[in-house]
């Protein structure tokens, strides 16, 4: 297991193989009252519009509905961030889960309202992170 961090984001990579890793961070996600909005399957989507082969690769766009409501109501174009992308990857010998970082994310936009909203979801997608570690 070994964390991984970005200026923009989080992760870990796990000794799970990918749809495992898959399913468990899907159920995690709900656990912290995040839903699934959107699934980007990057493997199929550059087969079928490159003819390039790529690893198995999946972009969750994750939502907590009561923290969005509340972002939306603090600056309406939140839009544009909006959902939390959750990555899940394959990787030599397991996994790679990595996270969007909310506070990153809605840093640039300038408007403090977002600071607690993007705080409580960080530290949801975090728990995650470190369930996902063991």
């Amino acid at each position: 297991m070994s964390v991984i961090t970005t200026p923009y984001g989080f992760g870990v990579k796990v000794a799970l193989p990918y749809d495992a890793a898959v399913q468990r961070t899907t159920e995690l996600l709900k656990e912290e009252g995040f839903g699934i909005l959107t699934r980007i399957d990057v493997q199929q989507t550059l087969k079928e519009k490159l003819g390039v082969d790529f690893r198995r690769y999946v972009i969750l766009g994750a939502c907590n509905p009561p923290l969005a409501h509340r972002a939306f109501q603090a600056e309406l174009n939140i839009g544009l961030l909006l959902p939390c992308n959750v990555a899940v990857y394959e990787d030599e010998g397991g996994s790679v889960v990595t996270f969007m970082d909310p506070a990153a994310a809605m840093g640039f936009v300038g408007n403090d309202a977002l600071t607690p909203i993007a705080g409580e979801a960080r530290a949801r997608l975090v728990r995650v992170q470190q369930k996902l570690a063991g």
